[in-house]
């Protein structure tokens, strides 16, 4: 891909776009920016040859002003002479640098706008990755962001369910104790009628309570897994 183009198709690229349907926005700026950077510096050094070559016309402009000085100056000392041939052949080769000169000054012209166009492209170019760089700076702080509070809520969901799982355990205990009281209270002796209807409505109630407990589990991985 030629210099140009892909300079026109960074300066006229939408970031935020290009990152949206990319699989790892992270690699991508990367990659960006590198491009970026690379292409920058071809577009240097494009502009260094461009003001390389104004310089060389500049010089060659100067030396041909003072030859024309110079063909002046031997007109005027043939002329006083009364050398008029050599005059007329003085001012010739002065008209012939003078018509350099101008085709010279041509020249120049679009080298001046290829170096305005240069001029642009960098500054453009510059915005581009600057704004780049803040997109891969502002990626990071979110990634870093994320795995923080990942690593958080991770922690807190196995504190919760360490936390039920120790209160399950202790109502089973519970239940386990008044079951025991229970067959003990009933060792060597007959149970009477209010006795056993008691027995139920207390087992009832602990059976209440570990479903209870059991619905409340289930309800809070429920609400993790969302």
């Amino acid at each position: 891909m030629g210099i140009f183009t892909r300079l026109t198709d960074i300066v006229n690229s939408n970031i935020n776009h290009i990152l949206d349907k990319a699989e790892d926005p992270a690699k991508m700026i990367r990659m960006m920016v590198q491009e970026m950077e690379d292409t920058l510096v071809e577009v240097r050094s494009s502009a260094a040859r461009v003001i390389a070559d104004r310089k060389e016309l500049d010089r060659n402009m100067v030396r041909l002003s003072d030859a024309q000085v110079q063909w002046y100056e031997k007109a005027e000392l043939a002329l006083s002479k009364d050398r008029e041939d050599l005059a007329n052949a003085a001012l010739v080769e002065r008209a012939k640098l003078a018509e350099m000169s101008a085709s010279l000054e041509e020249d120049r012209e679009p080298l001046d706008e290829a170096l305005k166009k240069y001029e642009g492209d960098i500054i453009s170019l510059e915005a581009k990755i600057k704004e780049a760089k803040q997109k891969q700076r502002s990626l990071v702080e979110r990634q870093e962001s994320a795995t923080s509070q990942l690593k958080v809520r991770q922690k807190l969901y196995d504190d919760r369910i360490g936390d039920v799982m120790v209160r399950f355990t202790q109502m089973e205990k519970r239940v386990d104790d008044t079951e025991s009281r229970v067959e003990a209270a009933d060792l060597g002796r007959e149970k009477t009628l209010d006795q056993e209807f008691s027995n139920l409505e207390s087992q009832e109630n602990v059976a209440e309570d570990l479903a209870e407990l059991k619905a409340k589990m289930a309800k809070s991985k429920t609400s993790d897994k969302k």
